[in-house]
């Protein structure tokens, strides 16, 4: 049994399926891996060999209805596929905007926009990008300041957006916007739009980010951008609601990448531990060494099988927030837990790119401040599960 083997088979899925898809995902990513995503990143490429073989094999669309293309499955096996691709060293951003948008139009959205979207969502061939955080908005999604006017025929967006990831890209964004009509001064009414990214008055500004992944990161604008009527997702006002029906699967997503980079942190590690020798003993065999790798596993599991409950949870139509925050909270904390310990396992060699450990930290550590903060999510237990006073 090879070290990556042992890693993610310690969690024991709950249905043969999952194991059988979660060998398939293996199989697949080991022709591609660690060297394969560095080297995209370096020169400012895209991964479109991972990307269209993820989605040949039917991997991109699991959690889409079959009927639309998709695998028939859920949250469960989506968030396998992630983390997956990312134990063998490719995390994807791309995917986790994908189980954003997916989710949303599957459950609200026309028949015409799931049957434009989610086919091409599946297969890989279209992408569609993700839009809510505003510089003055923050996590206070009652601040979106991005406004959408109706008009006669449709509908007119003014606003920008910051940290959009990937809308390069994308054939379209899927925006979150202030409803002019239904929002009050204290409160905001959300509507969901499908804006295509060339619609006339919407332009982006690349952020130059630590985060070192093919997807970039961009301020978008939008200056009075025209929409017909059949851009708007689901009812007019009624966003809110709508969005967590993405930001829920988003959460699972993000810990699934985060327990993924764990995983590929950790075989690195235990395989560095016993090749390397000093004195002609395996450094792994010192509990210096050991036992901070094997307590690292330990928390590392913890957030995989947290995050498997939360996408349980959403299949089911079960109330997923509170254990969706909990796994993210988790998983990006344990892998930075664990990532840490390997760069130091390799001594020096933890530095270096060839060991393919450093390059990994700012992807990790993006998740411990989005898609929603520590602190938030901190905040959401406090009060949701505990039933402590609301902080903010």
């Amino acid at each position: 049994m090879t070290l990556q083997t042992m890693f993610h088979t310690a969690l024991v899925d709950h249905a043969d399926h999952h194991s059988a898809l979660r060998e398939s995902v293996a199989k697949l990513m080991d022709g591609f891996g660690r060297k394969y995503f560095q080297d995209v990143v370096k020169r400012d490429g895209r991964p479109d060999e991972l990307w269209s073989a993820l989605g040949a094999a039917g991997f991109l669309g699991v959690h889409i209805p079959e009927e639309f293309g998709g695998g028939g499955g859920g949250m469960s096996e989506y968030q396998i596929v992630v983390e997956e691709v990312a134990a063998h060293g490719c995390p994807l951003l791309q995917m986790v905007i994908n189980s954003i948008c997916a989710p949303i139009i599957t459950t609200f959205g026309t028949e015409a926009q799931k049957r434009d979207w989610l086919p091409g969502i599946a297969s890989g061939e279209r992408r569609m990008c993700f839009g809510i955080t505003e510089p003055d908005a923050g996590t206070n999604t009652h601040k979106v300041r991005t406004t959408a006017r109706k008009i006669s025929d449709g509908w007119v967006l003014q606003g920008a957006k910051y940290w959009t990831s990937a809308i390069d890209e994308a054939e379209a964004v899927l925006i979150v916007a202030r409803d002019a009509d239904l929002s009050t001064e204290e409160r905001s009414a959300l509507s969901l739009f499908i804006v295509p990214t060339n619609a006339p008055g919407l332009s982006w500004q690349k952020i130059d980010s630590a985060v070192m992944v093919p997807e970039n990161q961009f301020f978008t604008f939008y200056d009075d951008v025209q929409l017909g009527e059949d851009a708007l997702i689901g009812e007019a006002g009624k966003g809110l609601k709508q969005v967590f029906s993405g930001l829920n699967p988003e959460r699972i997503s993000a810990a699934a990448i985060n327990n993924g980079i764990a995983r590929f942190a950790l075989a690195q590690a235990s395989q560095y531990a016993q090749d390397r020798k000093v004195w002609s003993t395996p450094i792994g065999a010192h509990q210096g060494v050991a036992h901070p790798l094997a307590e690292s596993y330990a928390g590392v599991q913890a957030a995989r099988l947290l995050t498997a409950r939360a996408a349980d949870l959403f299949d089911k139509g079960e109330d997923a927030a509170e254990a969706a925050n909990m796994a993210k909270l988790l998983a990006a904390d344990s892998s930075l837990k664990a990532l840490d310990q390997a760069i130091q396992t390799h001594g020096g060699n933890g530095l270096s790119y060839e060991y393919g450990l450093a390059d990994l930290w700012f992807v990790a550590r993006l998740h411990k401040t989005a898609p929603v903060s520590r602190e938030m999510v901190l905040n959401h237990i406090a009060q949701h599960a505990m039933g402590l006073p609301k902080s903010y």
